[in-house]
């Protein structure tokens, strides 16, 4: 019986682990966390699809294209609009209670960049939730082994092909310890990396793990220079994101004066791609020494009353958080600024999921199907779960019965190679938030050669002083540094701008924020 390892635990790893043992195989997931604990539970947003009559597929696939700016993949893109309606039906299946009206036809939700309100959500709010609670639920009885705290520390490969996986098991509080577990294919599902930024929406768990283990394999990786950095982040307390789709329903940014800015930007004003408000957001904070821009709801209702009621029932784990800060929304502007939220690049993979190294297979955001290219359209990411993951998982069986892999990816797209270091003086020793930080000012919203090339450097003298780590803490530092190196590189390499990818020195002085001297943040 084939033997499969699926590493991560939100909808595309559940996904394809369901799929895969449905098809025959033996399927053991690890997750690094509890069970639960995945990047699908905090998606707010929704899950696009094409479930109504008057929309279209070819709508929505032109709506992605558009998005992606140019560089997403055709092939992919038509693939995951056609068969997004047949999983969004399985998730319905498995106990998903999308919203609905009255009539019993789903709540329609508009987000940036489509042209149709096809985003479903499931308790306001709160759609990645539901979703992890059910397919957590099924995984529960459909016989598949799980493993909660189980780090990835390095994949197992021999003769040229993954054949298992090196874990660190341990609860928190206990003494971890090494396992080595033998399979015939590996599924990495370990998510994105937002730990490699100061601001982000991830949780903590997000460090990179898959995309550096794929790295050290030899996988090919691609479009890891974009970065989608969501533009209305709550700025108090801990960080906390405002859907989109509060901007959807009508809720615009304003500057401190109670300007609309973000029409200064592009015409769809708050609902223009997200790239572009979140950099409107940046510009604009910058021109007002780095103080928040303001989120204004206070004219989604003609009444207070009103308003409060709709807010609440609309977006009520949003609304609990606002007001566990003290903020009400109904009434006032509320501080909101940009955070790493999504990578649209990873390890490299055809349609089903397979990576240019045999055993390997990538899915959810750790991996890069093609679909989002330098952008990715507003809730389409959990689409790409469902699609791919049951795409992956039906195919694994039957790989590896064949025993044959297919050719690899374009062997062009190469992993990033970290450059030589140049001098610079008084580098800060390494810690996580010193990472964070350089990879902020110099690779976050808004890049240019000059703060890329610094933080080559200092990312190669950081690689160059790595000891071999021994706690999980310190595998994860390894991983950060990794990935940090490959995304530097990868932004340098395209020098001109495009989607996520947005390079100061490549447009008119006049159209970039004024940016802080990044050497002397530095030395």
């Amino acid at each position: 019986m084939t033997h499969a390892i699926v590493v991560g635990s939100g909808i595309a790893g559940v996904t394809v682990a369901l799929h895969a043992a449905a098809s025959g195989c033996r399927v053991t997931l690890v997750t690094k966390d509890v069970l639960a604990h995945a990047n699908t539970r905090y998606a707010q947003g929704g899950i696009a699809g094409v479930m109504f009559d008057d929309d279209s597929v070819e709508a929505h696939v032109r709506d992605t294209l558009l998005a992606g700016a140019g560089l997403a993949d055709p092939e992919a893109v038509r693939v995951l609009v056609e068969e997004g309606p047949e999983r969004i039906r399985d998730l319905v299946g498995l106990g998903v209670a999308f919203d609905r009206d009255a009539d019993g036809t789903y709540v329609k939700g508009l987000e940036a960049a489509h042209s149709y309100p096809r985003i479903l959500h499931s308790g306001g709010d709160a759609t990645g939730t539901a979703i992890e609670h059910a397919l957590v639920e099924r995984l529960r009885e459909s016989g598949v082994e799980v493993v909660e705290h189980a780090f990835l520390i390095d994949l197992v490969s021999w003769s040229g092909r993954v054949q298992g996986v090196d874990l660190l098991i341990g609860a928190p509080g206990s003494t971890p310890r090494r396992l080595v577990v033998e399979a015939d294919a590996v599924v990495l599902a370990t998510g994105g990396a937002g730990e490699l930024y100061s601001h982000t929406t991830n949780p903590a768990v997000a460090t990179g793990d898959g995309i550096a283990a794929a790295i050290r394999a030899g996988a090919v990786v691609q479009d890891l220079e974009f970065v989608q950095f969501h533009p209305t982040i709550l700025a108090v307390g801990e960080a906390f994101l405002v859907s989109e789709a509060v901007r959807g329903e009508g809720a615009v940014l304003r500057d401190e004066s109670g300007r609309r800015f973000a029409l200064d930007a592009h015409p769809d004003g708050e609902l223009a791609p997200r790239d572009v408000v979140a950099r409107a957001i940046a510009r604009q904070m910058e021109a007002q020494d780095g103080r928040p821009v303001l989120l204004d709801a206070t004219g989604l209702r003609d009444s207070v009353e009103e308003r409060r009621a709709f807010l609440a029932a609309r977006f009520p784990t949003i609304d609990a958080a606002v007001r566990a800060r003290g903020l009400d929304w109904a009434t006032e502007q509320i501080p909101v600024v940009p955070a790493a939220h999504y990578l649209m690049g990873g390890v490299r993979t055809d349609l089903f999921g397979r990576t240019s190294v045999p055993g390997l297979y990538a899915v959810g955001e750790v991996a890069r199907t093609g679909v989002h290219g330098a952008n990715r359209l507003a809730s389409n990411s959990l689409l790409e779960g469902a699609v791919f993951g049951a795409r992956t998982g039906d195919v694994i069986d039957s790989d590896a019965v064949a025993g044959t892999w297919p050719d690899s990816p374009d062997t062009t797209m190469t992993r990033p190679v970290a450059r030589e270091a140049r001098a610079v003086d008084d580098l800060p020793a390494f810690s996580r938030e010193a990472l964070q930080d350089l990879m902020w000012r110099c690779a976050g919203l808004v890049r240019d050669a000059a703060g890329l090339t610094l933080a080559a450097s200092v990312l190669s003298h950081w690689n160059s002083r790595r000891r071999t780590p021994q706690t999980e803490s310190e595998f994860e530092d390894d991983n950060l540094l990794v990935v940090a190196t490959a995304v530097v590189e990868a932004a340098l390499a395209r020098r001109g701008s495009v989607g996520a990818h947005f390079r100061s020195d490549a447009i008119a002085d006049s159209e970039s924020p004024d940016l802080p001297d990044r050497q002397e943040a530095f030395a």
